[in-house]
């Protein structure tokens, strides 16, 4: 049977008729049922990760919403990253008041289906509900793997290298550089903030002995890291990758402390250094050694960096 027109439609199914249906994939049922249905691909064990987003706290209310969409898919497509997993599908929970603009949802749906297509990820279904604000979103992210070949965040040794992909806090600096506190003349740290790029597609199992993606702040992450292993870290500041504009900023304390960077951060053996290396090079993405772990309690100690520093992010 053929959707009913969408013009005949209650105000919110006509919304998810109109923006929402186009982005489902197999198995969403065209969004005309309580529950999708899907089977996984045989012989792969199946992911799952939830993240949300929240206006004035991970997006500015005057953030495009191309933007904010793809920021969404992007947190969710980073955890399955750090385990190392290929994405499927998602589901999405939307909170928005009453007067948000049709435009802004056309906006927000055009940024979710140019990155779909870039990721290969289907929309299954979600919910959608009013609010008096702020706008609230959130992602249930389904991928797959190998059994047994998950990244954990447990399982650094003493003496294995702590690593990152990309450059780091470019992220935070773009909220700052966004707010007027800092210049972006390239606009590079304002994309990077909006925009983050999840890491997904590296062949990791094997070489990291830990991993996790770089949320709440490199300090901060790194010490989840410590905590799962029983180990403690010791971070050469000098060492941490800057990109020029976060090079020109001169904030250490936000390099090393702001969140939303997005990159991974991994415990790799020296005897697996060079299959790192040859997995950065295959990949094409940049991968730097910080640091090392050592046979201590759970702490992390920064070398040549800045006397005082906050802890990092926290929700709560």
């Amino acid at each position: 049977m053929p959707p009913p027109d969408v013009d005949s439609l209650p105000a919110e199914f006509s919304l998810i008729a109109r923006h929402f249906r186009p982005l489902c994939g197999e198995g969403a049922l065209d969004l005309a049922d309580d529950a999708a249905l899907f089977m996984p691909p045989p012989g792969r064990q199946l992911v799952f990760s939830a993240d949300a987003i929240v206006e004035t706290v991970h997006f500015l209310p005057e953030d495009p919403p191309d933007t904010i969409g793809r920021k969404l898919l992007r947190v969710n497509l980073s955890d399955l990253a750090a385990m190392g997993a290929t994405p499927l599908h998602y589901l999405l929970t939307l909170s928005a008041p009453r007067s948000t603009p049709d435009a802004w949802f056309a906006g927000f749906a055009a940024g979710l289906a140019a990155d779909q297509a870039a990721f290969g990820v289907r929309l299954l279904g979600g919910d959608t509900a009013s609010t008096p604000g702020p706008i609230s979103l959130s992602a249930t992210i389904i991928g797959h793997i190998t059994p047994g070949q998950a990244l954990r965040r447990c399982g650094a040794q003493p003496g294995d290298g702590l690593w990152v992909t990309g450059t780091i806090g470019d992220g935070a600096l773009g909220l700052l550089a966004l707010r007027g506190e800092i210049a972006d003349p390239t606009q590079h740290l304002a994309q990077r903030y909006r925009v983050p790029q999840p890491r997904l597609g590296l062949h990791l199992y094997g070489i990291a002995s830990a991993a996790m993606d770089i949320s709440d702040g490199l300090l901060q992450d790194a010490g989840h890291l410590c905590r799962a292993g029983g180990l403690a870290v010791e971070i050469d500041a000098a060492l941490v990758p800057l990109s020029d504009a976060a090079r020109r900023a001169g904030r250490p304390e936000v390099v090393l402390t702001g969140g939303d960077d997005y990159e991974l951060l991994l415990a790799v053996p020296q005897a697996r250094e060079a299959a790192l290396l040859a997995e950065a090079e295959r990949a094409a993405v940049a991968f730097t050694r910080i640091g090392t772990f050592l046979p201590a309690p759970p702490s992390v100690h920064v070398i040549g960096g800045p006397s005082a520093l906050p802890s990092g992010w926290s929700h709560f």
